[in-house]
């Protein structure tokens, strides 16, 4: 580590895996001030909308549905310290221009490890869960009815149009940010919109009491009420008034650790920040650039490598400006818009969710698998005891999540037959904005990735393509990585559907959440010069996201998938 001499002052440069970065002074950031609002709106708005996906949409409504809003503080601390996260990745490409994967690539033991590492996280998002789901919508609207397993053909195949779908927008927009900027926003004012207004028109008050105090019931946690369900408790409370700590129900531990994953965001894509405040042209972003588009982006280039500036009082004091942009991003627009998103949906879920037909089926099925499992040999069988369907035909919402909510619009008295089928109709329709543009975003992030690996740890590459010719790496990975999730369709369609996708998405991204946390943190606290470096409540923020997380997934390994392994071993 040293600080080097430099014209207009010393400059901080360590000794990494990859070749030193370049200088240029840091850019002036506009003033905070109402008239210059749109230069604070970009990365975090990208982010809420890209993360505005499986959590609200799937998972959120079956967690709230069967345990109310009791347990939306996991949404809480999920958002909250994923704000630290953010914006650690946001201080990384502030002072470089480049992604926090580049810094990962920067460390020992080198590119090549931290390639091999980020192939083994990246697992998860080489399932194109969302896209599926988004077809059993498609699939339930021609059926006129939430589509089951006897509907498989029919879904996967309109899966791999969905995934065609997607791809198209990604093509145009000059900078490809240009274009992600502008379909979230779009998306975003159609869901927090409709649900904003649903919300007030039709869910009762007792409702946004109930979610409005889940998201700070830190401690509340599910237990068994002796008779194959669930209650919840407050653990606290519990034990100061039994003198012992309640017993929690793991039964549904997968959905409650997939719950918080796509609380916020989750996994590797929060780390895609970083890539999002560079191509904004935050900071130094501004003098490294941005990934084109295919269409209209001749004129985008992108540095293969960073630039830092010198550690004078005029850029100190520029950078505090840019700082400020971060935390206006994060605290103000993105951690807010995250918890609207989580409580719009939720309200929907209480006030419709129990009307529907297929989460009927789905708590029969639920009280016959706890019957089935209690030895008691006077209980009757779980199908004469509660009507269920026998265990064989599985969990209802294998295919049927993304449909519970407009299911039970469907079926809710609140409304006319009429009013039923368009609402039907609308909430389907609106779970397709949801999902198709997420989906969007993740064969973007994963390609946008892995062309930022290439683009700067590859000699080869930065010695002979020029700035201008990143669009080529891009389209190339990208075009490789929808062949591969159109195979990864047809797996599926043998031996899958679409929750399992969802659920392996979510609990393997809460391990590289909680792994990548901890290395950001010692990047942060190396390559950046100390006048730069997070602070202690930062510190500590990561901190708390990596074991929230990495304690998240070990939890979830042991209770689902540890029996298993301990009967082939033992």
């Amino acid at each position: 580590m040293s600080t080097e001499p430099n014209p207009s002052g010393p400059v901080h440069q360590v000794k990494t895996c990859l070749p030193a970065w370049g200088v240029a002074d840091l850019p002036e950031p506009d003033p905070p001030t109402w008239r210059n609002w749109r230069a604070f709106i970009g990365p975090g708005i990208v982010m809420m909308g890209i993360q505005i996906g499986g959590g609200e949409w799937l998972v959120g409504p079956e967690v709230t549905a069967k345990y109310g809003g009791g347990l939306m503080w996991i949404a809480t601390i999920a958002i909250l310290v994923q704000v630290f996260y953010n914006m650690e990745c946001g201080r990384y490409a502030l002072y470089c221009g480049e992604p926090i994967m580049t810094g990962f690539l920067r460390s020992p033991p080198g590119p090549r490890f931290w390639v091999g590492v980020f192939l083994l996280l990246s697992i998860t998002a080489l399932i194109p869960g969302l896209s599926t789901q988004a077809a059993s919508i498609l699939a339930s609207i021609i059926r006129d009815r939430p589509v089951g397993e006897e509907d498989r053909a029919l879904v996967m195949g309109l899966a791999y149009a969905c995934y065609a779908l997607i791809v198209l927008p990604v093509l145009v927009g000059g900078k490809i940010y240009n274009m992600l900027q502008a379909v979230m926003t779009v998306k975003i004012a159609i869901v927090l919109g409709f649900c904003l207004l649903a919300g007030v028109m039709w869910v009762d008050a007792r409702h946004w009491g109930d979610v409005m105090r889940g998201f700070v019931s830190v401690g509340n946690v599910p237990v068994s009420d002796g008779a194959g369900g669930e209650v919840v408790v407050n653990a606290f409370t519990h034990y100061a008034r039994e003198g012992h700590w309640p017993v929690i129900a793991l039964a549904n531990i997968a959905v409650l650790g997939a719950f918080a994953g796509y609380a916020g965001g989750g996994g590797i894509a929060n780390s895609t920040y970083s890539n999002y405040v560079r191509d904004k042209g935050w900071g130094m972003g501004a003098r490294v650039g941005a990934i084109p588009s295919a269409i209209g982006g001749r004129d985008v280039k992108l540095s293969h490598l960073g630039k830092v500036f010198a550690l004078t009082q005029e850029n100190l004091r520029r950078w505090k400006g840019w700082w400020r942009y971060i935390v206006v991003d994060q605290v103000f627009i993105w951690a807010p818009g995250c918890f609207v998103g989580m409580a719009l949906p939720a309200l929907l879920s209480l006030q419709f969710t129990p009307h529907s037909p297929v989460f009927q089926d789905k708590v029969r099925w639920e009280q016959s698998r706890a019957a089935a499992a209690r030895p008691t040999p006077a209980t009757p069988t779980p199908a004469t005891a509660t009507n269920a369907p026998p265990a064989a035909t599985g969990d209802p919402f294998r295919w049927a999540q993304p449909m519970i909510m407009a299911d039970g619009m469907r079926h809710s008295p609140q409304f006319s037959p009429r009013a039923q089928q368009w609402m039907w109709l609308v909430v389907s329709l609106v779970g397709l904005v949801v999902l198709l543009p997420s989906q969007m975003s993740i064969a973007e992030d994963i390609s946008r990735r892995w062309t930022d690996a290439v683009w700067s740890a590859n000699p080869g590459v930065r010695d002979r393509w020029p700035d201008h010719k990143v669009g080529r790496i891009y389209y190339t990975i990208l075009g490789v990585y929808v062949v591969w999730c159109l195979f990864a369709l047809y797996l599926f369609s043998r031996i899958g559907h679409p929750k399992m996708m969802v659920m392996i998405i979510a609990n393997m991204g809460n391990l590289t959440l909680g792994i990548t946390a901890f290395y950001i943190l010692r990047i942060n606290t190396r390559l950046l010069p100390p006048a730069l470096r997070p602070r202690w409540y930062h510190r500590a923020g990561l901190i708390a996201c990596g074991v929230f997380y990495l304690g998240l997934a070990v939890l979830v390994f042991i209770q689902t998938q540890w029996p298993y392994i301990k009967g082939l071993l033992f």
